[in-house]
């Protein structure tokens, strides 16, 4: 098995969904004796957001690309290649604003792209992903997998939508949530974990 963890917060080892990640990873590797991981930060190596050229290398055929698309296109080469060459993704999300940090979501914009992980036909998107298991760690100070809050949960919704798209629909959500409230920070990190089914 081979495993993709990426990681999207800036915090290091103060990060909850960093912890929550590895731990996923950890069992993972316990059930599954001679996995690899490859691990990306995408805060000390990240994606850039999309400009132009970007897209204009996304849309160009390749025996057309000038040596601005080719470089242009690299990054998203890249990642795509990371996510062809995964079995299981463990995708760290901390609630940034209710939704994904930047970097994961440019990250995420490198891989949807017509032709490699999504096409059209006659009765709409079909996914070109498929087969991979998908774990996300999600951290947050409140609680917004339940109750008044749970509306305002971006990061979600949002994954299995754009997951679903490209074909990946084994999606588990696992939270370390209520970092900022007494009571609940405490077993926060625990109760994430004890989620995790692998």
């Amino acid at each position: 098995m081979k495993i993709l963890h990426l990681i999207s917060s800036p915090r290091g080892n103060e990060s909850y969904s960093i912890k929550l990640g590895n731990a996923i990873v950890e069992k993972l590797l316990a059930a599954n004796p001679g996995s690899s991981v490859k691990t990306h930060d995408l805060v000390n190596k990240p994606f850039p957001h999309l400009e132009e050229a970007h897209l204009a290398s996304f849309f160009t055929p390749a025996e057309q690309h000038t040596p601005e698309l080719a470089e242009a296109i690299k990054h998203s080469d890249e990642a795509l290649q990371e996510l062809f060459e995964a079995d299981v993704l463990v995708i760290g999300a901390p609630m940034y604003n209710f939704s994904i940090p930047s970097s994961l979501k440019a990250w995420i914009d490198h891989i949807v792209r017509a032709q490699k992980t999504f096409k059209y036909g006659e009765n709409g998107p079909i996914g070109l992903v498929e087969g991979k298991r998908v774990y996300v760690a999600i951290s947050s100070g409140g609680v917004y997998s339940e109750g008044n809050l749970k509306a305002i949960d971006f990061i979600e919704p949002y994954i299995k939508t754009v997951f679903g798209f490209l074909g990946m629909t084994n999606i588990s959500f696992h939270r370390a949530e209520g970092l900022k409230i007494p009571g609940l920070q405490e077993t926060a990190l625990k109760k994430g974990i004890a989620s995790v089914e692998v």
